[in-house]
């Protein structure tokens, strides 16, 4: 069933779906496995989306409980909270940095929400969840199982990652570990699963490493990676895909190739797509990218960048006039000296080569394509810093 069916299926079904609800006799169904891609190439990560009707049933049981457990959380809980987000974790971190904490406790919780205990998390629940009829309900999402090629298999442990109830149990579950690192008096920021520790030597680091892993396994059931935890200076920290220089806070090495790479193929002589298509779905990716990113102070690469995006959108103009004729006559009206439309146009060099003439950047000006709908990643990225149009422009890396 699509979303767009649900409406009228609920209609017809929802006294008898709400008074299977209400005496426990609803069945979920098993999710369905999707597997993406993790960021950055770094594997797979396995998701379990629900069927529409359990997405909403979920949704509400999440509506229900986030008042009661959400204002207990701690506040250097930042993943899936309302009004919280990943820039608070980042921020929290460089304000640890400017307190002289130069260290940092880098944990990584191994599959995580493939291996949450249910009977540890279902204790924690039911800390404040008095209903049976409700924790029997979650329960039962718990042990749903996941449809794989068509066969049902059993989930004796985890959540699924992609259930709006999830990230809810989530925090649930990992409150407890939140509220011992205040006890101890960490310095940390937690983003769901992603959890670092800010310490003043490394000596510190290795200490925490050992006593947080020991609780993690022993009191909340969960696998630590140590191939992947370590201890490390605050430079060497890579966190929700930023790192830090200083105090600064800066894209990592990683997503911005990783940007590069979506606006290659955004950009591509191969996508046959209207210009005025390619130009939408550009701004929709940067204003996407920038709106995450555009906290990071690193202004640098961005004037090279938005020359070079500037580049590919001229060649991707050239491509499709195709015709010497053609090209010759748009850059005619778009202002190109009559000697170098004709020399450009009648010439055999590749697009890329010709991108980069007096003939193109005098006809396709940088003016022009902003007509055409290229936003400048300079202009999202003073707007993300707080910059007025004075202070952009006379800014500089």
């Amino acid at each position: 069933m699509l979303l767009d069916d649900f409406a009228a299926y609920a209609r017809l079904h929802w006294a008898e779906i709400r008074q299977s609800l209400r005496d426990g006799r609803y069945r979920p169904a098993p999710v369905r496995r999707v597997v993406i891609p993790k960021p950055g190439g770094k594997g797979e990560r396995l998701l379990g989306v629900p069927t529409v009707l359990d997405r909403v049933i979920q949704q509400a049981i999440s509506q229900v409980l986030t008042p009661m457990f959400d204002p207990e959380f701690s506040e250097f809980s930042f993943g899936c909270r309302p009004q919280r987000s990943a820039h608070g974790a980042i921020k929290q971190v460089k304000d640890y940095v400017k307190q002289g904490y130069r260290g940092v406790m880098d944990l990584d919780l191994e599959k995580f929400f493939d291996t949450v205990n249910h009977d540890v998390l279902m204790a924690r629940v039911a800390r404040k969840v008095r209903d049976k009829t409700l924790l029997g309900l979650i329960g039962r999402y718990l042990r749903a199982g996941v449809m794989v090629e068509g066969v049902v298999q059993t989930t004796e442990w985890g959540t699924p990652q992609g259930s709006p109830l999830s990230p809810l149990l989530a925090n649930i579950l990992l409150d407890d570990l939140d509220q011992e690192l205040k006890r101890r008096g960490h310095r940390f920021a937690r983003y769901v699963d992603d959890l670092v520790i800010l310490v003043k030597t490394p000596r510190a680091g290795q200490r925490v490493m050992a006593s947080v892993t020991r609780y993690l396994t022993q009191v909340l059931r969960l696998k630590v990676n140590p191939q992947k935890s370590r201890v490390c200076r605050i430079e060497r920290l890579e966190y929700l895909s930023f790192t830090f220089q200083g105090i600064r806070i800066v894209w990592s090495e990683r997503a911005f190739q990783d940007f590069k790479h979506r606006l290659r193929g955004l950009t591509s002589r191969r996508w046959r797509v209207s210009m005025e298509y390619r130009l939408k779905r550009i701004s929709l990716y940067l204003r996407g990218w920038m709106g995450y990113f555009g906290i990071s102070q690193r202004y640098g690469p961005i004037p090279e960048l938005d020359g070079w995006l500037r580049r590919r959108i001229r060649m991707c103009y050239w491509k499709q006039w195709r015709r010497p004729r053609t090209r010759i006559g748009n850059l005619l009206k778009l202002g190109t000296p009559r000697q170098h439309a004709f020399s450009t146009g009648l010439s055999r060099k590749g697009y890329w080569r010709l991108s980069r003439t007096l003939a193109t950047q005098t006809g396709m000006t940088n003016e022009w394509l902003a007509q055409q709908g290229l936003i400048s990643i300079r202009d999202l990225w003073m707007k993300a810093q707080g910059y007025d149009e004075k202070s952009a422009n006379s800014s500089s890396s």
